[in-house]
Parts: C-alpha cells; structure tokens; sequence
C-alpha cells in the first residue's frame, strides 16, 4: 500500500488506478471493515489526525477527482466521508523527496513519458491534504 503525499497529478495510469483501490482499503482499515492491513505504516498520518475518515475522504476524493479529469470511472458514493475543509497533515520534505524518487524509479521502468516528466518539475504538488514541513523520511516510511 502506498498513500502517495505527491499530488495523484504525477502518477501514471497504473499508479493512480492503484491509488483509488489502496485508499479504499485504507478508508475500510479506519472504518475497522477489514482484518488485514491494521498496522500498515502509510496509515499512521490518518490514524494521528483528530479526524481519520474525513482525512482518508478528502484524500480519497482528490484521487478521485484526479480520475475523473483522466476520464476513469471511480465511484464517488465510495467515499464514506468528504470534508473539503479538513485540517492538514505535516509532511517532511525529506518524505517529499524520498516520494518523489521512489516514484521516478517506478516510472522509469514502466512509462518514460512520465519518468521524463517528472525529472523535470521544480516545485513538486502536495495533495491538497498536505504541507510541507522540514524535516527528514518520516519514521514510519520504510525505507533502506
């Protein structure tokens, strides 16, 4: 599972269809509907916010509209919660970075057109339910 802090914007077809599916779930651990998955790391920014399945629903719903923009069919009435004024989660820089090569690497070996894209952003879009904070990899990224 992986709850990009990047903008879905960057994400190629195979990255954002992925999202959509991983944050569902993720929105079905909040909401205790699944046994799997209770402990994932990327769910620990949701679980510290005051309010974990508003955060996970304004999340959701900017991957969602990022689907419709690209012409996917994601299904709104999924989203249990959608609170477009949700207080944001702090983010690293160092996360930031870390995202943004870990997804450069993914796109380098499965589409170019998006790898070569990215290589050349200077200023990379949060999802709106971020901001940018000093700082290193968050603690519970993995990472080697």
């Amino acid at each position: 599972m992986r709850l990009w802090t990047i903008h879905p914007q960057y994400l190629d077809r195979k990255g954002l269809l992925a999202l959509w599916r991983e944050s569902l779930l993720a929105q079905k651990v909040l909401c205790n509907k699944t046994k799997g998955y209770k402990k994932h790391p990327q769910l620990e920014r949701f679980k510290q916010h005051s309010k974990p399945l508003e955060a996970i629903g304004f999340y959701l719903y900017n991957v969602y509209k990022e689907g419709r923009k690209r012409g996917y069919s994601f299904k709104k009435d999924k989203i249990i919660r959608i609170n477009k004024s949700v207080k944001p989660i702090k983010v690293s820089q160092g996360q930031i970075s870390f995202e943004v090569n870990h997804l450069a690497t993914k796109l380098k070996k499965r589409d170019m057109k998006s790898f070569n894209i990215i290589l050349e952003i200077k200023k990379i879009k949060l999802h709106p339910l971020f901001i940018s904070t000093k700082g290193v990899i968050e603690s519970w990224e993995k990472h080697e």
